[in-house]
């Protein structure tokens, strides 16, 4: 971080203008000062979202390990909707970071419409599917005839109101491509305040609502997040920010479409790759029983609560290479990739170490059934040794989609989670007879080793050549 001595820049300052909305130029701006306004709402808005997953898990647990089983194997489906949502939003956010970058504001609101007329082709596609296919979905991942007659219900809502989820990526993606960071952190937060205050009062029937056990945990995250995009878009058309969306930029234009579509497609594989091999380590896990299965899960919200901020920081980083290629400074670009990934290095070895130390107090706050909390804890312990290379290898992969390089994280995706990660989970597991922990050694492995490869072939620059 620059040293900062004038009025105006002083850290106080600073952090306000990250928290309000910055109309700073991304490609002039000292890069530490920039890394920091767009970090700071960024990681708040992945906090945010990161809370999503541990408040429902925390009222689910109430309930049982079948409920949570429930939680977990429909989480692992939803992980193909994030990966659509993911996928979507990194065009979103190359696209628009790369137009914003080369001062074309009209460009810009072109790529936000059509982005948003992909979203609710595939929304609409994943719903027909998620309600149609539920009962086979989960006997098809292992759930006992018990948890399959509790969850039918919860995965029909999670997967057939899917559009919540893509739409709260898919707009906040834009926002962040912007530069206008500091709505997105907004949106999520509307979001989580509504999920926090109705997920327990359609679980336990508080006052005047219906007790609905696990299924009201899907109907309170459904509306909090449908609330959050219903904020998100009056925000991309009335807030103020560094493009204004007119009735013209509606216009269907094929080409852009196909352009964004092409570019999205990639990055959507990229995270059905990574996604699909946890519903992969899921099954590994469930041959263990419902009691492996929970843990599992517990042990994986934590995880996904302490590393969704570091991709607040990431998503920084992503914009500001995107924006700096459309400026023409790709050294610039690069050198803003290396401060976020050795900062977010820094912070998630603490973490890390935390983690470790107090895995066993962090799960008891989950669960006082002791099998599923010995597999918890153990989960815990055994991931955060690996935590020294998440923070970099998230900061890297992520820099190479927001340069619109989304092959490279592919193929990286799909060499380390299913021809390492996955065989290595059913070894250890199964032939070794590690049980459980031998899945939880495959995912510190695998993400230790996509890391330091990423590492490398970003420093080799491919990325710096793509055109979006």
């Amino acid at each position: 971080m620059e040293t900062v001595t004038s009025d105006n820049n002083n850290f106080w300052a600073v952090v306000r203008e990250a928290i309000r909305g910055s109309r700073r130029d991304f490609t002039t701006s000292p890069i530490g000062i920039s890394l920091f306004i767009l970090a700071v709402p960024m990681i708040t808005e992945m906090f945010a979202e990161s809370l999503f997953a541990i408040v429902d898990i925390f009222f689910v647990a109430h309930l049982g390990a079948s409920a949570i089983a429930v939680v977990g194997l429909t989480e692992s489906m939803m992980a193909l909707v994030y990966a659509v949502a993911f996928g979507v939003a990194i065009g979103a956010t190359a696209t628009v970071a790369r137009r914003i970058g080369e001062k074309d504001p009209e460009g810009a609101a072109i790529s936000a419409t059509h982005v948003i007329y992909l979203g609710v082709v595939l929304s609409l596609v994943m719903s027909a599917i998620g309600i149609a296919l539920a009962p086979t979905i989960l006997r098809a991942l292992g759930a006992e005839p018990d948890v399959v007659e509790l969850g039918i219900p919860f995965m029909r809502i999670m997967l057939g109101g899917n559009a919540v989820v893509v739409f709260l990526f898919i707009l906040n993606a834009i926002f962040r491509g912007a530069g206008d960071a500091a709505i997105a952190m907004r949106v999520l937060w509307v979001a989580n305040a509504l999920n926090m205050i109705l997920s327990p009062c359609f679980i336990f029937g508080i006052a005047f609502f219906p007790q609905l056990g696990v299924k009201g945990a899907a109907i309170g995250t459904t509306i909090g997040r449908g609330c959050g995009v219903l904020f998100a878009a009056w925000s991309l058309v009335n807030a103020e920010k560094r493009f204004q969306i007119h009735r013209v930029n509606w216009r269907l234009n094929l080409k852009r479409l196909w352009s964004i579509a092409r570019l999205s497609s990639t990055a959507v594989l990229q995270f059905l790759i990574g996604t699909a091999s946890w519903s992969a380590l899921v099954r590994v896990v469930a041959g263990f029983g419902s009691e492996a299965i929970a843990g599992y899960v517990i042990a994986m919200r934590v995880v996904i609560f302490v590393l969704l901020p570091s991709l607040g920081l990431s998503n920084a980083a992503a914009t500001m290479v995107g924006q700096n290629l459309g400026a023409g400074k790709p050294e610039r670009s690069e050198a803003a990739v290396w401060k976020a990934a050795f900062t977010n290095t820094a912070i998630y070895l603490v973490i890390g170490l935390i983690l470790l130390l107090g895995a066993g107090m962090i799960v008891s706050f989950f669960t006082t059934d002791p099998l599923v909390l010995a597999y918890a804890e153990s989960a815990l312990h055994i991931v955060s040794y690996g935590f020294l290379f998440y923070g970099f290898g998230m900061v890297t992969e992520t820099a190479f989609n927001g340069a619109g390089d989304t092959w490279t994280p592919t193929y990286l995706n799909f060499f380390i989670f299913w021809v390492l990660e996955i065989p290595l989970a059913y070894v250890l597991a199964y032939r070794f007879e590690m049980g459980p922990q031998g899945v939880f050694w495959a995912i510190t492995i695998a993400f230790s080793v996509l890391a330091v490869i990423g590492g490398l072939m970003f420093k080799r620059g491919k990325w710096k050549r793509v055109e979006i």
